[in-house]
């Protein structure tokens, strides 16, 4: 049974945020809850479930829990499910919410229209990375959702490294051995075996030495030897 992730959040009293004790970017001019929202309700639209945040605001001497709903919107921790109410479109706007953008990107991936839902992913990960940074749990996030696409429109290369940059990066976020670091090992392997020889081989070395370093090495001892026979026979 899928259960809602439970995350803690600092601010301090000069507006540093920390989300599950790892810092936070946060843009000039913009509220560090914000951002706690940003990052969070990604992973809450893609697991259909709350995400739960206990906040520490230093700021305002103040401890209190809150749930990021699928939807963008937050609720207090217990409270009724909220309706979600429409917002107006702001003059100029041309986007829309980041939440009513990755739904449409979600719903273009459903109906196989991967070129929408590409560019609009693409987008998305662009913005969060320049506002949270590269290896923010929301970008990363997002770039997840991105080699989704790439795997299921056929993009194999583009998947594979992606994976593997992504185990990488989780890897340096969570420590070793948690369950989204080992997700994106196998799902780089997975697509690694999708790909033709002449892209295969290129990318086999960053594969390998990613599986190596995410976790113990028996592990993936099983992925590995898939590989390196699949190697062999592309180099006869």
């Amino acid at each position: 049974m899928n259960t809602s992730t439970r995350h803690q959040v600092h601010i301090s009293r000069d507006g540093q945020l920390h989300i599950d004790g790892e810092p936070q970017v946060v843009p000039d001019g913009v509220d560090p809850s914000q951002v706690v929202v940003q990052a969070l309700h990604i992973e809450a639209a893609g697991s259909g479930l709350p995400a739960l945040v206990q906040v520490e605001d230093e700021r305002s001497n103040s401890h209190f829990d809150m749930q990021v709903m699928p939807d963008g919107t937050t609720q207090a921790t217990g409270a009724p499910p909220a309706v979600p109410q429409p917002v107006p479109a702001e003059s100029g706007e041309q986007t829309g919410s980041l939440f009513d953008r990755l739904a449409a990107a979600q719903a273009a991936g459903r109906a196989h229209d991967f070129d929408t839902a590409k560019t609009t992913a693409d987008d998305i990960l662009q913005q969060l990375t320049a506002e949270q940074g590269d290896t923010a749990a929301g970008t990363l996030e997002a770039a997840q959702f991105r080699a989704d696409l790439a795997y299921l429109s056929g993009e194999y290369a583009f998947a594979t490294a992606s994976w593997t940059w992504l185990a990488l990066a989780w890897l340096d976020r969570l420590g070793p051995g948690k369950r989204r670091t080992q997700v994106a090992a196998q799902n780089a392997a997975q697509a690694w075996m999708q790909l033709p020889p002449h892209e295969a081989a290129p990318l086999a070395s960053d594969l390998v030495n990613m599986l190596l370093e995410v976790t113990a090495p028996e592990r993936t001892a099983t992925m590995r030897a898939q590989i390196a026979e699949r190697l062999e026979q592309l180099n006869n």
